[in-house]
């Protein structure tokens, strides 16, 4: 039986678990990647619903405080995880960065979905040091053979300023469509 807040049986839903990079900050959500995919997976005759936690500004530590609920709720069939760039921008430790996001991951792992951890970075003045660490986080999370990496998304597009917003920290609405290609390219297979 269906109840309200929850998911029909029937229905797979894709969970977006990310910050304003996936909440659409600074553009019309219906323009966003998230959105996009949504439209993909109609166009190409996915029966999958997208359903975006995303929420700006959040980090590891959030998103592993929302998940357990999110997984109740919506029992998606699989999660993509776009968390991460707060932490670096927050000079978060490293480590602890990566104990929310394996948690994270397990939770997935729990809940019988397909997990999908997006690699964040951060930028070059944060120091070589910090900004190695960082990427190794998310290869020795990726190198599990249930978690599908998908390389940082945004390879194409930060160092374009006509797909970054003014705050050169935000994807503009022109860059959509290549983030949501380098998510695809990843997604497509596996659901």
């Amino acid at each position: 039986m269906w109840l309200p807040g929850s998911v029909a049986a029937t229905e797979k839903v894709v969970l977006i678990l990310g910050d304003s990079l996936s909440a659409g900050y600074g553009i019309d959500i219906q323009r966003s990647w998230t959105a996009l995919l949504q439209r993909r997976l109609r166009d190409t005759g996915f029966s999958h619903r997208v359903e975006n936690a995303s929420i700006s500004g959040d980090s590891t530590s959030g998103g592993l405080a929302r998940l357990p609920e999110l997984l109740r709720r919506h029992r998606p069939v699989a999660v993509v995880i776009e968390l991460g760039a707060n932490d670096g921008l927050r000079g978060i430790p490293v480590a602890e960065a990566e104990r929310n996001l394996r948690r994270m991951l397990e939770l997935v792992r729990g809940a019988e979905a397909t997990s999908f951890l997006l690699e964040m970075r951060v930028p070059p003045n944060y120091g070589p040091a910090y900004a190695h660490q960082f990427e190794d986080l998310y290869r020795r999370l990726g190198a599990s053979d249930e978690v599908h990496l998908v390389p940082f998304f945004l390879h194409d597009v930060v160092l374009d300023p006509s797909l970054m917003q003014s705050d050169g920290l935000h994807p503009n609405v022109n860059a959509q469509a290549k983030m949501l290609e380098n998510v695809w390219v990843y997604l497509k297979d596996k659901l």
